[in-house]
């Protein structure tokens, strides 16, 4: 009743009369039936109510379902438990604390490295879902203890899941980290590198020693690729993430060696095609970076035509809002002037 789409004035009513405070009790039933359905209710009710959900849930209710995740030998019933943790808000730094306490982050790389083409997408979504927050930009702590732990393989193999869900998540967890490896890198000038790194851990993009546990590189990490290959899929609802994640390869600082390296890895044409058919929002990030790539001379030669195409459908059929842009990389590419009055 409660997971049907018509189902709200149910959820309403359960939420009115403290539904969430009277399942909790039954996640400690040593009935594996009672108590798997009792976190399958939770799980459900936790993606419409996730409010009520950081309201009731304490610390001890935290624990008890990470040692659901820990213990239980029920794939269905570990994904329900790991749905719920996923469903808590990110900027809920009490529970983000608690979970870290309850020494979930192991638990949960362990499962995320033993899965297997026949696991439960269910279960991946909500494993990526949870490490969201513990990859949150603001906390450079929490990313070197999660990265420390091994998690950025396994993000990277995340990104060819089956699930377009698991990818997506995925590959913002990867962004949220890069966007820290400008900073986080070694300058190959350090005079305090008593020991010089290997010439493997230079990185051509960020212009210093980087590392894929410290630093949280996307190029050391072998993340480039399996980026692009979602952009050249036919499913659309990864391409935002997965355009932020390459994004962070155009910071202000290093956006020539990031074009090229997007470039290296056949990516220009793939981010040209999410101009044709990605939602707006991927729309927007797309034509962004085309404006820092397609300011690379090799660049503009080689996919300015192509990109001028699609840019011209854009400017005569797309939407409204992203004219300005449209307008910006046209005139870049000699087409327009700068002041058109088409737009």
């Amino acid at each position: 009743m409660t997971s049907h789409s018509s189902a709200s004035t149910v959820r309403r009513k359960m939420k009115e009369n403290g539904a969430i405070e009277v399942i909790l009790p039954f996640l400690t039933e040593s009935n594996m039936k009672i108590r798997t359905s009792a976190l399958d209710l939770l799980y459900t009710l936790s993606k419409h109510l996730p409010e009520e959900l950081t309201e009731q849930l304490e610390a001890t209710h935290l624990k008890v379902i990470v040692d659901i995740i820990a213990s239980s030998t029920s794939e269905s019933e570990k994904s329900a438990a790991v749905g719920i943790l996923s469903n808590i808000p990110i900027n809920d730094k009490k529970a983000t604390d608690a979970l870290r306490r309850s020494n979930l982050l192991p638990i949960l790389i362990s499962i995320l490295a033993t899965s297997t083409p026949t696991t439960s997408q269910l279960l991946l979504e909500s494993l990526a879902g949870v490490l969201l927050r513990f990859t949150v930009p603001s906390d450079r702590k929490l990313q070197l203890l999660v990265a420390e732990q091994g998690v950025i393989p396994l993000l990277v193999k995340l990104l060819s899941s089956r699930s377009i869900v698991a990818k997506c998540r995925a590959a913002s967890s990867l962004a949220q980290l890069s966007k820290n490896s400008l900073s986080l890198r070694k300058n190959k000038k350090a005079k305090w590198l008593c020991v010089p790194p290997s010439v493997d851990a230079f990185c051509e993009v960020h212009d210093g020693y980087c590392f894929v546990k410290s630093t949280f590189c996307l190029v050391k990490a072998g993340a480039i690729s399996p980026l692009v290959q979602i952009l050249e899929g036919t499913e659309r609802e990864a391409d935002e993430a997965a355009l932020n994640a390459l994004a962070t390869l155009l910071q202000d600082e290093i956006w020539e060696n990031g074009s090229n390296c997007i470039a290296k890895a056949s990516g220009i044409q793939s981010i040209i095609k999410v101009l044709e058919s990605g939602n707006i929002k991927a729309q927007e990030q797309a034509l962004w970076m085309l404006e820092r790539i397609l300011r690379v001379e090799e660049h503009r030669v080689q996919h300015g035509e192509s990109a001028q195409v699609v840019l011209i459908d854009l400017a005569q059929n797309g939407d409204p809002r992203l004219r300005p842009a449209v307008a910006k990389l046209l005139a870049q590419l000699d087409l327009l002037q700068a002041q058109s009055s088409y737009f």
